[in-house]
């Protein structure tokens, strides 16, 4: 699968999540119901997935990122009433750290959840 159809498919799966709860919830909230989502729809996913940084020759301590989708796409989960340059900022980290492309950054904060999401790109 591409990684825009898996982009797509992520987006469906996350607009149906926000359809369902609207927002206003703890990001732990969404997160839980996103997982069950990808489950329903055969998406693979690992949750709270470690990611390593270097600095020269040394390995700093990991970070966590929310889901990664299929080993292609990083996904930062948000419940804020906007995001800011900080929040896609950490997605680009997560991606160079990782050596991925795509990471999406997805804000259930929203009334709309189109209106939240941002794709990230390196």
């Amino acid at each position: 699968m591409s990684v825009d159809l898996l982009t797509e498919r992520i987006i469906g799966a996350a607009i149906e999540v926000h359809r369902h709860l609207g927002p206003g919830l703890l990001e732990s909230v969404y997160e839980d119901a996103l997982c069950y989502e990808f489950e329903l729809q055969g998406i693979a996913y690992a949750r709270q997935a470690l990611v390593r940084t270097r600095y020269k020759d040394r390995e700093l301590s990991p970070q966590r990122v929310d889901l990664l989708v299929e080993n292609e796409v990083i996904l930062e989960l948000k419940s804020v009433a906007k995001t800011s340059d900080a929040h896609v900022a950490q997605v680009l980290s997560y991606l160079r750290a990782t050596g991925l492309h795509k990471g999406l950054l997805l804000n259930f904060g929203e009334n709309r959840l189109v209106d939240g999401i941002k794709r990230v790109s390196l």
